[in-house]
């Protein structure tokens, strides 16, 4: 019987000519499997309503077609809910896009650049609030009359090319007391390096104003999300918003959903930091599914498992190729799906009063995610909050990788060689049915040992 290979989807994102090292997608799209623009349009109903639990389950089974990936995401993260008309989400996104820009005329205000087409790569402002009078790092800041260029622009004159008529930052702008605007301007450097090095593979961040777009968003994100500021890894996350969705709002909306989930992996004190979390239930989980292996790392010295930090922190960006990251996310996303997830996002509230009982009628279990079932299913057995997929997804590849980590790890350089052996190599689809195996036997361990437990005590 002859079955259909796929087209490939690297066309939708190309990869610069030079750039020869690039891992190949594994992504295809698939007639039948992958969610088609058709098959999107028929889950509305006229008045706009859309059918979530018809299209999880393509997704899962084969993705989104890259044409109408940046809509259906909008879905998935939560931007919408499904049972809101063509209208009142016209209404959200236009109050939305006029709110993007306050926030990004505020930050313009304090500093001009913001939305000018460029970005900065060289601080700009001491820790107390002095400008910078470093001839190099001396930036425009006036668009008319020339704007800090990146790098790549500056034909080796200097960290940043400026008019010569200019009239630059330093001797605009006055001591900074503010602490919030000092805080929120030592970061912009950070943020336009970051920047620069983020997707140059693809021929997309060849031009500059996306370089700058990408900028823009994660510099007014930085301002209004005070508690997490910007940090390194923030700029891989929301590097795939700007390619999807043709509007900077609607991208920065978008991230900031997405922000929302994993903004606790970002968050960091003077002894912590965020994911740490995760390490440890991955930790656990690890334990519990594979307690050989568990055991081996602690004798490595590998037990608070930092070498899986950067699978978490970036949702595995560098270990699979940008379009089959995109297919790993949507999937997990999926699989995820709470269709409560907008009321929440809108109304924080409404997340005490589900944990109570929501009011209204309840809803069918097809509009969950298969990953969210599970956890529902499992709901008043466990005392703990339910682990997002990804740790399950981590947990399945330290699986897949167990006999080699037990024979040949004799140190904890060898765990991280052999992890970083599988960038490239692994099977985005294979890897969500692993975790989904692997999270259905963690839950069953757990129930059986708390059913131990309960028997012994009690």
């Amino acid at each position: 019987m002859w079955r259909d290979p796929g087209t490939p989807a690297d066309s939708y994102y190309e990869i610069r000519p030079e750039c020869t090292d690039v891992p190949k997608s594994r992504f295809k799209i698939k007639v039948g499997k992958t969610l088609s623009t058709r098959k999107w349009q028929a889950a509305f109903t006229p008045e706009g309503y859309l059918d979530i639990g018809k299209t999880l389950g393509r997704i899962h089974r084969g993705g989104i077609h890259p044409s109408i990936r940046g809509e259906v995401w909008e879905f998935l993260l939560g931007c919408y809910d499904p049972k809101s008309t063509f209208e009142e989400r016209e209404q959200i996104r236009q109050r939305r896009r006029v709110q993007y820009a306050r926030w990004k005329e505020e930050c313009r205000q304090m500093f001009p650049v913001i939305g000018s087409g460029r970005f900065i790569t060289a601080p700009v402002i001491t820790e107390d609030g002095h400008p910078i009078q470093d001839p190099l790092v001396l930036l425009e800041t006036n668009p008319e009359k020339g704007v800090a260029l990146p790098p790549q622009e500056n034909n080796g004159a200097g960290t940043h090319c400026m008019n010569n008529n200019s009239t630059n930052t330093a001797n605009n702008m006055d001591v900074v007391k503010d602490k919030k605007v000092i805080q929120w301007m030592l970061t912009l450097h950070q943020i336009g390096l970051d920047v620069h090095r983020t997707d140059r593979t693809l021929v997309f961040y060849e031009k500059k104003e996306n370089l700058s777009k990408l900028w823009d968003i994660l510099s007014v994100y930085a301002w209004i999300d005070t508690d997490v500021g910007y940090c390194q890894g923030m700029s891989d996350l929301c590097s795939p918003m700007i390619m999807l969705l043709d509007d900077e709002a609607d991208a920065f909306w978008c991230f900031e959903r997405l922000m929302r989930r994993l903004r606790g992996n970002f968050r960091c004190t003077d002894s912590s930091v965020g994911v740490e979390t995760q390490l440890n239930n991955l930790a656990s989980v690890t334990q519990v599914i594979d307690p050989k292996l568990h055991q081996h790392l602690e004798t490595l010295g590998g037990g608070d498992y930092l070498f899986a930090f950067r699978m978490l922190m970036v949702l595995f960006r560098r270990e699979f190729s940008f379009c089959d990251s995109l297919y790993l996310w949507e999937m997990m996303w999926a699989l995820e799906y709470d269709p409560d997830l907008f009321s929440m996002y809108e109304n924080p509230d409404s997340a005490a009063e589900k944990a109570e009982g929501s009011k209204g009628k309840p809803k069918s279990i097809r509009q969950f995610g298969k990953f969210e079932r599970e956890n529902m299913k499992n709901a008043g057995k466990s005392a703990e909050a339910p682990l997002p997929i990804s740790v399950f997804l981590v947990a399945s590849v330290l699986k897949d990788k167990s006999s080699k980590l037990l024979q040949e790890a004799r140190g904890l350089d060898d765990v991280v060689k052999i992890l970083n052996d599988i960038t490239g190599n692994l099977d985005a689809k294979k890897a969500c049915i692993s975790a989904m195996k692997l999270h259905k036997k963690y839950l069953k361990k757990v129930r059986e040992d708390n059913g131990l437990l309960h028997n012994f005590f009690g």
